[in-house]
């Protein structure tokens, strides 16, 4: 600021000057003005010289400060970049967390939706196993028809098997030429009210267990019909099967021996699947019985036929033996007779010849 001050103070005495001088020139002679003009060129160019040196001056310290300035920003830019970087950094690093977190979120949120429908189903399963009679008996119907298919080939079972007499049992396991019926209607009204009303309903669920093992001894157990002298009464949940086991009847006997008295086994999902593995071993004991009595019996065939080849063979063989036997027969009566052609050929013996051929067709 303090050159361009002094440029413009130089310039105001250039124009002062000028105007002074042309007001003093006016009244001197040619030589004086001569001479002052000389002065005047002198001093303008001092005075040039003076403003060339000033504006050199001010634009190297313009030119410096422009670096100056030019620096700085660049030191703002440089430090404005890093302070952006870090700032994305931080950003990225946050949006990192956050897509982590949610996927957390998200994950703990499937396993709680999993955890509400296992809890449907739960529920589900409870309000079946307490809901009506008919719901339950669908229950414990598709429970055995289930395991059935799962444990056993389809030959060996039968859902809603029908009796002469017209009653219809849910199942039967086909064991050789005997049938094994299973009953899935069990009476759960009756464990409803024991699990509602405590102890004081066990004799009530003890009765109507007893009572439903004579109706399947009853009603199934029919040797006439072929069926074994025992069936099956299967209680479709772990928990009623252990208070089954855990409830004696009125007189203090265990409840399932009452049951077993009768010909009737109660068994859950769990002891059925124990009594099906034993009956699919029966079965495989059974087919492969089967396959032996084919193999023997297809053996049997077999030696029958290679008796009637080895007959046949003898029977070659001696054809071939007497076949064998004509050649020799045959090969011997021509060479003697080939032995007569020669010898009648050379001449020797011609009134023998004729019989010596005779005798060797002959024989």
């Amino acid at each position: 600021m303090s050159n361009l001050m002094a440029v413009a103070v130089a310039l105001v005495v250039v124009a002062l000057g000028g105007w002074a001088l042309a007001a003093w020139i006016r009244g001197r002679s040619e030589a004086q003005v001569t001479a002052l003009r000389q002065e005047i060129q002198t001093l303008l160019a001092t005075q040039a010289q003076t403003v060339a040196t000033h504006i050199g001056q001010l634009a190297h310290s313009v030119t410096q400060q422009l670096g100056q300035v030019t620096q700085q920003l660049q030191t703002g830019v440089a430090a404005t970049g890093t302070l952006a970087s870090d700032a994305q950094q931080a950003v990225a690093a946050r949006l990192a967390e956050s897509t982590e977190m949610l996927g957390t979120i998200r994950q703990q949120l499937g396993e709680v939706q999993q955890a509400g429908r296992e809890l449907s189903g739960a529920a589900r399963t409870i309000e079946l196993v307490l809901g009506g009679a008919q719901t339950r008996g669908s229950l414990g119907e598709v429970a055995l028809e289930r395991m059935l298919s799962d444990a056993l080939p389809q030959a060996g079972y039968e859902l809603q098997y029908r009796f002469a007499t017209g009653e219809v049992v849910d199942a039967v396991l086909r064991f050789r030429d005997k049938l094994l019926p299973v009953d899935s209607k069990f009476p759960l009204d009756d464990y409803r009210k024991m699990a509602e009303q405590g102890e004081d309903a066990r004799k009530g669920f003890a009765q109507a267990v007893r009572l439903h093992a004579d109706s399947i001894a009853k009603k199934y157990i029919r040797p006439d019909e072929g069926t074994l002298d025992i069936a099956l009464m299967f209680v479709p949940s772990e928990g009623v099967y252990y208070e089954l086991l855990m409830t004696a009847d009125a007189k203090g006997a265990p409840l399932d021996a009452y049951c077993r008295g009768k010909g009737v086994v109660p068994v859950s999902p769990n002891s059925l699947y124990a009594h099906l593995n034993i009956l699919l071993m029966g079965l495989r004991g059974i087919q492969v019985e089967e396959n032996a009595r084919r193999l023997l019996a297809s053996l049997a065939g077999l030696s029958k036929q290679l008796d009637t080849f080895a007959e046949v063979y003898d029977k070659l063989g001696t054809h071939l033996r007497n076949a064998q036997q004509s050649y020799t027969d045959a090969d011997g009566k021509l060479e003697r007779a080939r032995n007569a052609l020669d010898q009648m050929a050379q001449g020797a013996l011609p009134e023998a010849a004729p019989k010596t051929l005779e005798a060797a067709t002959r024989d």
